[in-house]
């Protein structure tokens, strides 16, 4: 914990800065949870992140996804088992079903992005994981098909607000020297939390039921679900409350109004009709707001889009995600096909499982801790991508290449573990080449591009290149050759003029007072919070 003492106090200060009551005055006093540490928040976060890809192993694992039932020719019937079976589901709203999530966060990431500039980030995420619980109780209360989709959709949206807005959380309260370090920790749930999701799936699909599963996940998350509303609201960098703006628009709009008014006696009736007016002024810019916020937000997401667009850096970091994502996706979906085809592995689903998820978990790891020792910049982030995709593709490719088993276990276990080494310095370019009130928005578009150009569409047209060529080494070579795309990708980035933009001064950051009147998420009368200071 001496580590982080000379950053508990900046996070102290921050939560104080954006928890204090609606109060004009900035001497009142405010407390922050002294056990609310940097660390605990990182522990946090990698607990829900985790809770969140458990969940997608648990429904492609066998004890909750199950499988059809069958029936021989002589008449024995065996009955199907799990969603599969219980749902009588084809292959194909199987595969939808699986990937229905996707749907909801895709929609609902730059939705819950654009909202953190005029709700507090850390209550939208409350909102995300509440209607993330809703959605997974749903899954174990669906009766058919349409049912579990629809829920599975939502279960998108409420993982959406977490998504966009959680790597910027840690980003903004790790040491300066181990960002990349805590971004590697929370990125490695992601392999962790799928194989967790395989056996968990399994466990209380064959002892229970495939719906207690989804249950029990629920209950997990529902402590953090309620955290995100009781705990006192951090504040992310660069951003202001939408009303610090509604206030000063008020008093432009009540200005010329008492300029022009006969203002005789300050001590008579005057100062109370120069009342009258500010609060006439200050209802009507409420009006105002109300007709206007719409068009206001989107004409902002829109300005927002075409900053990120023309960020050199942003689009050569992203495209390169989009190509290593899509090798990444296929080889999950199709890897132990491949293997199980071209090797006769018997146990290919375990093999490869298992060499994903050590090699997700320690690749990782090294790729925050070495951006960390070589200095955690944007030009290094994109050498060490380039190097450790390039290297990466020649081992997975020389595996490809190999007859022997044995061969190509080692090769595609090195192979992996480089290739994995990219997640930290991918999200740290991310994060850090635009500027603070841009983070969300910028993790949102990079989670909607990596997924619509990357994994979505991979699995099918691997599937129809196999069709083609009808032979799964070949496949699986031209597959990988992608991975040179992708490094060839980022090696561009290393000659982009780039600026670190984390501490760049943004229009959006205000004064401490400003920042103590960001907008309540639920609508919370002003009066009472006045009235009461000791409420959060």
């Amino acid at each position: 914990m001496d580590s982080l003492h000379p950053n508990r106090s900046n996070l102290e200060d921050e939560e104080e800065m954006d928890t204090k009551p609606l109060k004009h005055d900035d001497s009142a006093p405010t407390s922050s949870p002294s056990w609310f540490t940097p660390k605990r928040l990182l522990s946090i976060f990698c607990v829900i992140n985790m809770i969140n890809y458990v969940d997608r192993g648990a429904i492609a694992s066998n004890g909750v996804n199950g499988s059809l039932g069958t029936c021989t020719d002589g008449g024995t019937c065996t009955s199907g088992s799990g969603i599969q079976g219980e749902f009588n589901l084809s292959n194909f709203e199987d595969g939808v079903l699986s990937s229905a999530f996707m749907v909801g966060l895709l929609v609902a990431s730059p939705i819950f992005a654009s909202l953190s500039k005029s709700h507090n980030p850390f209550r939208l995420i409350g909102v995300g994981l509440s209607v993330w619980t809703l959605a997974v109780i749903g899954c174990g209360c669906s009766f058919d098909f349409w049912s579990i989709t629809i829920c599975r959709m939502l279960v998108g949206v409420g993982e959406a607000s977490f998504i966009s807005l959680a790597a910027p959380f840690i980003d903004d309260h790790a040491p300066a020297a181990q960002k990349t370090a805590w971004l590697a920790t929370f990125y490695m749930c992601i392999p962790a939390g799928v194989a967790l999701g395989y056996v968990y799936g399994g466990l209380v699909g064959d002892y229970l039921n495939w719906r207690f599963a989804f249950w029990v996940e629920a209950i997990f998350m529902l402590p953090f679900a309620v955290f995100g509303f009781v705990m006192k609201p951090l504040q992310l960098k660069g951003f202001s409350p939408i009303e610090s703006k509604t206030s000063s628009t008020s008093v432009e709009i009540a200005s010329p109004v008492i300029e022009d008014s006969e203002v005789s006696d300050i001590n008579g009736h005057d100062a109370v009709r120069v009342e009258g007016i500010m609060a006439q002024a200050s209802d009507k810019g409420s009006e105002s707001e109300g007709a206007f916020g719409i068009m206001n937000r989107f004409s902002r997401f829109s300005e927002d889009m075409k900053v990120l667009l023309l960020d050199k850096v942003y689009v050569v970091n992203v495209l390169g995600y989009i190509a290593y994502n899509f090798v990444i996706g296929a080889y999950s979906y199709w890897g132990p096909k491949a293997g199980y085809n071209i090797y006769h592995m018997s146990d290919a689903d375990l093999l490869f499982g298992g060499i994903t998820i050590v090699c997700g978990i320690f690749g990782t790891l090294s790729g925050g801790l070495f951006l960390d020792y070589m200095g955690a910049t944007i030009s290094n982030a994109f050498k060490l991508l380039s190097g450790a995709t390039f290297l990466g593709a020649i081992f997975c490719f020389s595996a490809f290449c190999f007859r022997s088993l044995y061969g190509f276990i080692p090769l595609f276990s090195v192979g992996e573990l480089l290739v994995f080494v990219t997640q930290a310095p991918v999200n740290y370019v991310c994060l850090h080449c635009v500027k603070p009130s841009m983070r969300p928005l910028a993790m949102a578009m990079s989670t909607v591009s990596i997924h619509i150009f990357g994994d979505v569409p991979s699995s099918p047209l691997v599937g129809v290149l196999q069709d083609y060529v009808n032979n799964w080494r070949e496949t699986a070579l031209i597959l990988t050759s992608i991975l040179f795309i992708a490094a060839g990708i980022w090696l561009i980035g290393i000659f982009l003029k780039s600026v670190d933009k984390f501490n760049e001064g943004d229009e959006n950051e205000v004064s401490t007072v400003e920042k103590a009147n960001m907008k309540p998420l639920l609508g919370v009368n002003r009066n009472e919070m006045i009235d009461d200071p000791g409420e959060a």
